[in-house]
């Protein structure tokens, strides 16, 4: 009898501490979520700036802190991407990859880019809070949008031949998942004109850009654009995923510059590159932006990371979209009489 109640006993701790142990990171849940995630990123960080030319996988140690008091600590690998910050910037922009025998618990999020400041002063810091934004207001618009989820990193070197720093940064969903959702698959290695890809998409996606004063993309390449189709009819014209908006005028950055091919002085100077389309057309699409102007306005003010000058910077320029759409005259004359013919 004394046997069996300590064997029942040792089973009740035992099933206490199984499900004590926690549950692995949901990867949609995680895209979800509002809270900042404090990190803790530990790694050869010399690696990451002088590597190889051909970015290479290094480990690192992970230690991520939830607003729920949920801290995990793993192994992982990551790798520099974007030749230009790895020439101009403190630390390149990165990719982490979860999916490893060492992050059972964070496998979930699988490969995911790891947006950063260029540099650690608080001047960058400014300017990827500002494209955060962007991502953010683009979800209100479209659901066919790339998530985000905003942390508070400390970049620690491994070899302590550096100071730690820290700042914000935040990670960008796979197109994997946006397709999911909408019910669709990502298209590769096909060449699309504009006018090729969904109508109605390319003309949303050309007024989001013109919002935000990005001519920093591009379809036939693939700049700064996922495409992707219906799973259920794959021949059809393709849907519009915009990313990458730090060469906007609403972020601003000062080593962003216009297109050469196009007539304007500064990346805040608007220019639309979106196609001819009737007015009943544009005045659909443009309902959407009128019709969230104040939830936009309204969040872009809540936002206490940033200065209150940067916030009226962002109000002031967004403003100057919304008059230039606020009638119909202005609307045939910004998206008709500036369209690509």
């Amino acid at each position: 009898m004394f046997r069996s109640l300590i064997l029942f006993f040792v089973l009740i701790i035992s099933a206490q501490i199984v499900f004590a142990q926690p549950a692995p990171i949901n990867r949609q849940q995680f895209f979800l979520g509002d809270s900042i995630v404090n990190v803790q990123l530990t790694t050869d960080i010399r690696g990451l700036r002088t590597g190889k030319s051909k970015p290479m996988w290094q480990s690192a140690h992970i230690e991520m802190n939830f607003a729920d008091t949920l801290v995990i600590n793993e192994n992982i690998k990551i790798e520099p991407r974007g030749s230009y910050r790895k020439e101009n910037c403190d630390l390149a922009s990165l990719m982490l990859n979860f999916n490893t025998s060492t992050s059972p618990l964070l496998s979930n999020l699988k490969k995911l880019k790891l947006v950063g400041g260029c540099h650690d002063n608080f001047q960058s810091e400014d300017l990827l809070l500002r494209e955060y934004l962007i991502y953010k207001i683009y979800n209100m618009l479209s659901p066919m949008s790339f998530r985000v989820r905003l942390l508070h990193i400390t970049y620690n070197d491994s070899r302590q031949k550096m100071k730690p720093y820290s700042q914000y940064a935040f990670l960008i969903e796979d197109i994997k998942d946006i397709a999911g959702r909408n019910n669709c698959k990502e298209v590769k290695n096909k060449v699309f004109n504009g006018e090729g890809t969904n109508r109605q998409s390319i003309t949303f996606v050309s007024i989001f850009e013109f919002m935000i004063g990005n001519t920093d993309w591009s379809i036939p390449n693939y700049h700064n654009i996922k495409l992707m189709v219906p799973r259920n009819d794959t021949l059809a014209r393709p849907y519009l995923v915009p990313y990458d908006f730090d060469y906007c005028g609403l972020v601003n950055a000062p080593y962003a510059t216009p297109r050469e091919d196009l007539d304007i002085k500064t990346v805040r100077d608007r220019y639309y590159l979106g196609y001819e389309r009737t007015i009943e057309e544009l005045q659909q699409i443009v309902s959407v932006f009128k019709d969230k102007q104040s939830e936009i306005m309204q969040y872009i003010n809540s936002f206490t990371l940033l200065r209150l000058s940067s916030k009226k910077d962002i109000l002031n320029y967004l403003d100057q979209f919304y008059n230039a759409i606020k009638n119909d005259s202005g609307i045939k004359y910004t998206f008709i009489s500036n369209a690509i013919h």
